[in-house]
Order: C-alpha cells, then sequence, then structure tokens
C-alpha cells in the first residue's frame, strides 16, 4: 500500500483482516443460556409495565421475559413474534436505550435497565435458527391479494395475511426481499445475512409468493393489480433521501 494520503481511486488494504473483522463483528453478541436465565431475573414482571407501553408495537415485555426466566424461550419468542413478526430484526436494531429500556423501573432505580433487547434476540434466535415456525395458516378463504414492497410493513401485512387463510402475491422492486432490513441497517447490526436469512423463515408460512424485479408503474400496474387480485396493499416505504441542493456542476467538482 502506498504511504501517500491521497491516492488516485479506491486504495485497498487500509486496514488489516483482523480489524475488518472486529469493526463489523456483532454491535451486541447474543446471550448464552445462563446469561439470559440472569438478565430475565432482573425484570420486576411490574403489572402496569411501563416498558410496554413505550415499546412501539405494544410487546407484552413482562410476559416474554417471565417465559425466558421459566425455561421456555420458544414460548416467550411466539409472545414476541404475534405482536411482532420481525422481532428477531428489531431486537438487533430498535433503540431499545430511548424507548422500552429507557422506560425501565430498573433504569430509574439504578441506571442499568433490564436488557430488553438482548433478551428479545435470544427469544427469536432459539426457535428461528431451529427453523421453527410457531403459526399455522387458516383454512383457504379464496382470496387473493397483492402486497407491493417486500419491506418490514409489506411482509408483516404478507404474513398476517397468509396466517388468515389468503393467497398472497408479495412484489418488490429490488432483487432481494427485506426493504430497509436489508439495504438499510449497518451490517454491524444484522450480521451473518440475518435479514435474509428472517424473511426465508418468514416466508414458511406458506401461502406467499415473492416476486422480485417487479416495479410498479413498469413491470406491474395498479389497476392490473386490482383486476387480478381481490385486495391490494401498497407498502413500498419512503425510498426517497433529501437532496443535496446544489447544481450539477458543482456536484461533478465535489466527486473530481
Amino acid at each position: 500500500m502506498s504511504e501517500r494520503r491521497l491516492e488516485a481511486g479506491v486504495a485497498a488494504g487500509r486496514l488489516a483482516p483482523e480489524e475488518y473483522a472486529s469493526n463489523f463483528a456483532d454491535l451486541h453478541p447474543p446471550f448464552d443460556p445462563h446469561e439470559a436465565q440472569v438478565a430475565a431475573d432482573r425484570c420486576y414482571f411490574c403489572h402496569d409495565a411501563p416498558c410496554v407501553t413505550a415499546c412501539p408495537t405494544a410487546i407484552d415485555i413482562p410476559l416474554f421475559i417471565r417465559q425466558i426466566a421459566t425455561g421456555t424461550p420458544d414460548a416467550s419468542a411466539k409472545t414476541i413474534l404475534s405482536q411482532n413478526i420481525l422481532g428477531g430484526m428489531c431486537a438487533r436494531v430498535c433503540p431499545t436505550e430511548t424507548l422500552c429500556e429507557q422506560a425501565c423501573v430498573r433504569e430509574l432505580a439504578e441506571g442499568k435497565p433490564v436488557e430488553i433487547g438482548r433478551l428479545q434476540r435470544y427469544a427469536t434466535d432459539h426457535l428461528q435458527q431451529r427453523g421453527i415456525h410457531p403459526f399455522t395458516r387458516a383454512a383457504p378463504t379464496g382470496r387473493r391479494v397483492a402486497v407491493v414492497g417486500a419491506g418490514p410493513a409489506g411482509l408483516s401485512c404478507a404474513h398476517r395475511l397468509a396466517m388468515k387463510g389468503h393467497e398472497v402475491a408479495l412484489l418488490d422492486a429490488s432483487a432481494k426481499a427485506g426493504g430497509l432490513n436489508e439495504y438499510g441497517i449497518a451490517s454491524y447490526k444484522a450480521v451473518d445475512g440475518f435479514a435474509a436469512a428472517e424473511v426465508d423463515w418468514l416466508l414458511g408460512i406458506g401461502g406467499i409468493e415473492l416476486r422480485l424485479g417487479q416495479r410498479l408503474g413498469e413491470q406491474i400496474t395498479l389497476a392490473q393489480l386490482q383486476a387480478d387480485h381481490d385486495a391490494v396493499f401498497l407498502g413500498m416505504g419512503l425510498a426517497g433521501v433529501n437532496a443535496l441542493g446544489v447544481d450539477a456542476a458543482n456536484q461533478r467538482d465535489a466527486v473530481a
């Protein structure tokens, strides 16, 4: 590698392999069973738990932690996933320090909350890594629903529709499903291709046909989807970004 501070193009080798491995390792390593038991035992299992109020998806946090404490992590996972089917990814990326853990009574009393996020990951990983799907489909309804956008909203919608017995066509413009989870999450928060693995696990419910490379207005139209399906859910997300507010010439100069 050159010692020059400025190098034309992209110069590789700025960090040693072990430094890359360290920098992109799991941000919060998973609990082992003993660590999970110790962490779960710190919960007071509050009746009017403020952590539940602070959770955007209203997961019954005291219940799922109690289930871990009593040695039933798969039941704990079902409690979580019943309310938030993407609970595995949320356990990794949700800012728990400003939500449920900030509201934890132990945080107020001791400055050290129950580690709700890591406990949630322990429960969901325990189930998903063994390929167990805790939900079954209802009897077929004969209804067909198109879901446009295979990001978190579309995936969650498709899964619940499939559970209800509907047939779902899940469409996305990208080459991979997952949306924000696949393309917008820092790699050290979801290592080892977790976003794709979670999608594969979610599709295990059955009744969901994933079609990639389908952009609304190009390969598919809303009128076509309405004609072919009983309902259409649009969940394309917020793909736009803020413009820099500079003209093209200034942008070229910046790049140069």
